[in-house]
């Protein structure tokens, strides 16, 4: 004779059992580039604390979403500071990396301080992530 789960117990083998089957299959993880996960967290570790990639959604700095190719300085509804917005230049992936580098050296006067930048290997992982973010 089979002895009888309690009610909670088997409640708690069917949550188990659902959580299990919502979980991404590892072939859904084999169809990610590699570089995908890197580059996400390079950007969680080094710009989601002031900025987003969601359209509409600034925080203590602009959104990132589109930021290629949109003139520095210009996102509606953000207040930049005068110097970035009088830069008169267009963000490309070479921009940006070098102000997530340097950023005093592309925009003297910025207001991202106190932070100082990053290597020039984490800036390109996260070019590549507000690219693909923003399509």
């Amino acid at each position: 004779m089979q002895p009888r789960l309690q009610t909670s117990t088997w409640l708690r083998a069917i949550a188990v059992a659902g959580a299990l089957t919502s979980l991404p299959s590892a072939s859904s993880f084999a169809q990610q580039p590699a570089g995908d996960a890197a580059a996400q967290q390079a950007f969680n570790n080094s710009c989601r604390t002031c900025h987003s990639v969601k359209e509409g959604d600034n925080r203590l700095g602009p959104n990132l979403n589109n930021i290629v190719g949109r003139k520095a300085g210009s996102l509606p509804n953000y207040n930049y500071s005068s110097s970035m917005k009088e830069a008169g230049f267009n963000w490309d992936q070479d921009k940006l990396t070098r102000f997530m580098v340097k950023p005093d050296e592309i925009v003297s006067g910025n207001k991202m301080q106190p932070y100082g930048g990053i290597s020039v290997d984490e800036a390109g992982k996260i070019v590549a992530y507000l690219q693909a973010a923003s399509q």
